[in-house]
């Protein structure tokens, strides 16, 4: 089967088009590199340099992919409000873009990147996808509207929503100092190890690792309970940031933190109801953030970023 993989030089992207062509699968990957970085582009894949938001570009890609894993955009709710037309742009338009092409050379299935951002501000408890979406960015109401045109052609082009909750581990972009909380507080580690923390310790999210994620996105290609519906990707586990950071201290003892003001558009607090993903995965353990924060540094170290 023949895959087509956006966003292919980026985090999650390059790890999941790695994964799929060592289980045998054909991959054409395609990325404008303006995030992303060639040399994440994994051997084996055929890649394509282009821009999604241009529909000539995207008429032109090969015809005979049979599902897209669209996890190409603007992926920073804060960037979001620098250009929010731009935002709009790689989140809603590249993707309608390719509904266009997916019904056109008559694909199985887009799986599509949604993000917790849709959802807002939100209670204390886990959140489940039913629940009324207010995002708080522009990058979050973006999301939002990209998931309503899936649903809008579901019936030419079947589709998959993973609402993804906070993606960490090896291979995210440490120099990117906007855009993932875990990568984000070990990059000031390294270079100062002295942490701002936007917004204050007591707010929470649901990390997941990037083997957990890429895991459920492969294996959502072939199996068609997945189709035509929308899912958390998150853990259901709450953790606070002080939490985070006692965690991350485990492992890198020598640094210390300061609460800084939040970020625009920024949540206070979110964790996933994943009992919809759960009833799909069968006996599939998550794993915990102290492995996950363990296996990260352990490969930073290796790669002497530490």
């Amino acid at each position: 089967m023949k895959l087509l993989v956006t966003g292919v030089a980026g985090f999650i992207g390059a790890k999941v088009a790695e994964t799929a062509l060592d289980k045998g699968y054909v991959v054409v990957g395609v990325d404008d590199l303006s995030q992303g970085y060639a040399s994440n582009v994994p051997k084996g894949c055929d890649f394509i340099n282009g821009n999604l938001i241009d529909p000539n570009f995207v008429d032109n890609l090969p015809k005979d992919c049979e599902v897209i894993l669209h996890l190409a955009g603007q992926s920073s709710g804060e960037v979001s409000f620098d250009n929010p037309v731009l935002d709009l742009e790689k989140n809603t338009i590249s993707t309608l873009n390719l509904i266009k092409y997916g019904i056109s050379n008559k694909v199985k299935k887009i799986v599509y990147a949604s993000s917790m951002s849709v959802y807002g501000a939100t209670e204390d408890r886990p959140i489940e996808e039913s629940y009324a979406c207010t995002p708080l960015s522009c990058y979050g109401v973006g999301k939002l509207s990209a998931e309503s045109y899936l649903r809008i052609y579901q019936d030419q082009l079947s589709h998959t929503i993973f609402r993804m909750f906070n993606v960490y581990g090896p291979g995210q972009d440490m120099s990117n100092l906007r855009q993932g909380m875990v990568s984000i507080y070990l990059a000031h580690i390294i270079k100062t190890k002295h942490v701002p923390v936007k917004g204050g310790v007591t707010r929470f999210r649901d990390f997941i690792y990037i083997d957990d994620v890429v895991n459920i996105w492969l294996q959502s290609i072939e199996n068609n309970d997945f189709n035509n519906k929308c899912f958390n990707l998150g853990t259901g586990v709450k953790t606070t940031v002080l939490e985070l950071l006692t965690k991350i201290q485990v492992v890198l003892p020598d640094f210390t933190w300061e609460e800084v003001q939040s970020t625009l558009g920024d949540q206070f607090g979110i964790y996933a109801d994943t009992k919809k993903i759960k009833n799909l995965l069968v006996n599939y353990s998550f794993t915990s953030l102290d492995v996950g924060l363990l296996k990260f540094v352990e490969c930073l170290q290796k790669n002497q970023n530490l």
